[in-house]
């Protein structure tokens, strides 16, 4: 069965604490500075409050708000003048937090009792205990999609979801990052009246042991005005949602891993921090050279099931992405389809007698007048059929239609979805949905059209290899895309033997009751159908067991540099 709360024991020694009370105790008992970081979307003084409440010895604050710079200037210099005329998209900063300030914070009080310092920035004071208070990003995405929350150095102003995304998300995350083998201390606040506390070389010591262990995330879903409802429906996930438009199984800038030993006693902790701690362990030394700390697939679901069209959009090329946007590497994604039939259909890639200059016209007199399109009079379409992978390397244009269930097996960055028709479809809240067409036209991949669509996007499975009561075979894979899909399929009582060689897995199960993994060092996973899990390079050699039932598994890797030039059409 589905489990909505993946969860992993903490290391053998690990200070894991709830409740108000509790987290105060771990404070230290004499004169200190302790320096509380997090984000924005964390209720700070709450924080302050229930702490220095709950603290045995006297405490002093100092809420780091106050000392930030005048909001025009955290402005200016966090987003250049053209970024800030574009109202869909910025440059990802890369500002340090110091930014945030004029001068750097500092208290010049006698240290009588406790020094709390709290909010985004409470480390750059001279402190003698560091921890972090974290809420998971959905929160801070929720609450100023909602017309609430704050941006990053601007408390009390109108938040903006283009400078969370973009600004706000990449300055918290590289200095989280950067505190990660400094932190005393972690503290997940996603219940108000019930915080709880990892210590920092548990924490640390947990991630070390889940680097070297096949491992889950949490799973979330997000609606949207397109979405559908399998996720309620099949897997129970939120039922009074408007709908489970957007599954988020592994997005790793968002994602988190839950530590602990019960629902009572967990902590949900960034995925991202197990790559930044242990790079080569989780991607392996190829790609981490290639991509750094930042784990360079997702996956994740398009529900349609019950609900409408997604937009017709395209991803950036990489020149556009690097140049204009700030990511080393692009938004390649792919669809396979869960579930889908020959009657749904796929939007993929230009006709042949597509014309440009009609495209664009017909898309500006859809923004700009309300006029109706039929992206199919452009762009091709195909059967949905269940099992199909469709390949959308950056720039094609492309669209899940009503009635499928997609796993999106796709690079990382995620939030470019350059939008050329959305059906005259309003947003939750009446107003027309952004449409970006002008970043969607100057990233429109022109030359892959017709029957080069079908042959390059469209590819047949191919068996790698075979085995007793299994096969593995190549779904999909492009020298411009840099990471491939293959499948196995088992029989009942099957075991199929794989290795990581240096490379990390990511695994699905698209058809069947579960199959069971198991490590070369000996630890069992149960993966159910439609959960994703992650095999680090660091597991090595494992088996993938079918039990009593046949099962069909997706799994994902970066490609072997040197298998470029193996591709459409296949060896």
């Amino acid at each position: 069965m589905y489990r909505l709360d993946p969860r992993y024991p903490p290391a053998p020694g690990t200070v894991l604490t709830v409740g108000w009370e509790a987290v105060a105790a771990q404070l230290p008992g004499e004169p200190a500075v302790v320096a509380v970081e997090g984000p924005p979307a964390v209720d700070w003084e709450t924080l302050a409050a229930r702490l220095t409440a709950a603290c045995p010895v006297p405490v002093r604050t100092l809420d780091i708000h106050t000392r930030y710079a005048p909001p025009a200037d955290v402005r200016r210099r966090t987003m250049s003048a053209p970024d800030a005329d574009d109202p869909y998209y910025c440059k990802l900063a890369e500002n340090p937090l110091t930014d945030l300030f004029d001068e750097l914070p500092r208290d010049d009080g006698d240290l009588e009792g406790l020094l709390l310092v709290y909010g985004p920035g409470a480390s750059l004071v001279l402190h003698d205990v560091l921890w972090y208070a974290d809420l998971p990003k959905r929160y801070a995405e929720s609450a100023v999609a909602a017309g609430e929350g704050s941006n990053l150095g601007l408390p009390g102003e109108h938040a903006e979801l283009k400078r969370l995304f973009f600004v706000d998300w990449p300055m918290l995350d590289r200095h989280r990052d950067a505190l990660a083998r400094q932190l005393d201390g972690w503290v997940d606040v996603q219940d108000p009246e019930r915080p709880v506390f990892v210590d920092g070389a548990g924490l640390r010591a947990s991630y070390a042991q889940l680097a070297r262990h096949p491992v889950r995330t949490r799973p979330f879903f997000n609606s949207t005005p397109w979405g559908g409802h399998w996720g309620q429906r099949a897997l129970g996930f939120n039922p009074r949602a408007r709908n489970t438009a957007l599954g988020y199984e592994l997005i790793a800038p968002e994602a988190g891993i839950l530590i602990g030993d019960n629902p009572e006693a967990q902590a949900e902790v960034p995925f991202q921090l197990l790559c930044v701690l242990h790079p080569e362990e989780v991607l392996g030394r190829e790609a981490h050279a290639r991509f750094g700390t930042s784990f360079p697939l997702r996956f994740d679901y398009l529900d349609t099931v019950g609900g409408g069209n997604l937009s017709v959009h395209c991803h950036p090329k990489e020149p556009y992405m690097r140049e204009r946007f700030g990511w080393h590497y692009t938004q390649h994604e792919t669809y396979y389809m869960t579930l889908g039939s020959a009657d749904t259909r796929v939007y993929l890639g230009l006709r042949e007698d597509a014309d440009i200059g009609l495209f664009r016209k017909e898309i500006e007199e859809a923004a700009h007048d309300g006029v109706p399109m039929d992206p199919a009079d452009h762009v091709m379409t195909f059967p949905a059929e269940q099992g199909r992978l469709f390949m959308i390397p950056a720039g094609t244009p492309h669209a899940s239609g009503a009635g499928n269930l997609v796993l999106e097996i796709s690079a990382t960055p995620y939030l470019y979805s350059l939008r050329f028709y959305d059906w005259l479809r309003p947003d939750a809240d009446g107003n027309p949905r952004p449409l970006p067409y002008e970043h969607g036209l100057a990233n429109l991949e022109t030359r892959r059209r017709g029957d080069a669509v079908t042959r390059d996007l469209v590819q047949e499975p191919y068996v790698l290899r075979r085995g007793d009561g299994w096969y593995e075979e190549l779904l999909g894979a492009l020298d411009e895309m840099f990471y491939e899909v293959r499948r196995y399929t088992l029989a009942a009582d099957a075991v199929a033997a794989d290795d990581t060689a240096g490379r990390f897995h990511v695994l699905n199960v698209v058809e069947g009751d579960a199959v069971t993994v198991l490590t070369s060092a000996g630890e069992r996973h149960t993966l159910a159908y439609a959960e994703t899990l992650t095999v680090p390079a660091a597991v090595g050699g494992y088996r993938l067991e079918a039990g009593d039932g046949p099962a069909k598994v997706v799994k994902a890797l970066v490609r072997d540099r040197r298998a470029a030039g193996v591709s459409a059409g296949h060896p």
